[in-house]
């Protein structure tokens, strides 16, 4: 194989990762409580990219995690969807260096392709650049990354933002 063929190989298998994590991935940000934590008001950021398969496919992650270069595989503890018995298996990238240096990065590159998911990456990596930024160690700064999460995904409202904790601040 010619240095051309193997360029074309990558190509090919960097868009079909792109397609892959645009139609089955999700850039999550949860902000969970951790009222005995070190966190200063008792609540962590949490981003993760993650993508789920079942066993049959688990090879699909394995060639996401070899092209991001980072990431975790795990059996999930979900159970499958439409009464599949196979177990489910989880791809995610938590770390937040990785997230920054590996994850933003490529998927800056390499634009995916649906409206909608490009935007839940944007709010991603916006996300991820407050906090290199310390602003999620502030109230304000947890705040807007929380009403910025909450506009994500399945746009579910932020625990954060309901807490008692929070509207008495």
């Amino acid at each position: 194989m010619t240095s051309a063929d193997n360029q074309q190989e990558r190509l090919k298998t960097i868009g079909w990762v792109i397609g892959f994590v645009d139609g089955e991935g999700s850039f999550i940000v949860t902000i969970f409580h951790h009222p005995k934590s070190r966190m200063k008001y008792g609540w962590q950021v949490f981003p993760e990219l993650v993508v789920t398969q079942r066993a049959t496919n688990l090879n699909t992650l394995e060639i996401i995690q070899k092209v991001l270069g980072c990431g975790n595989i795990c059996k999930s503890k979900e159970k499958g969807e439409y009464g599949h018995k196979e177990p489910l298996y989880r791809y995610a990238v938590r770390s937040i260096k990785d997230l920054n240096e590996k994850v933003i990065p490529f998927f800056e590159r390499n634009r995916l392709r649906s409206a909608s998911k490009r935007e839940d990456f944007r709010k991603f990596a916006k996300i991820l650049r407050m906090m290199k930024k310390g602003k999620h160690l502030k109230y304000e700064g947890l705040v807007k990354i929380a009403k910025i999460a909450q506009t994500m995904n399945r746009k579910t409202p932020s625990r954060f933002l309901k807490s008692s904790e929070t509207i008495r601040q």
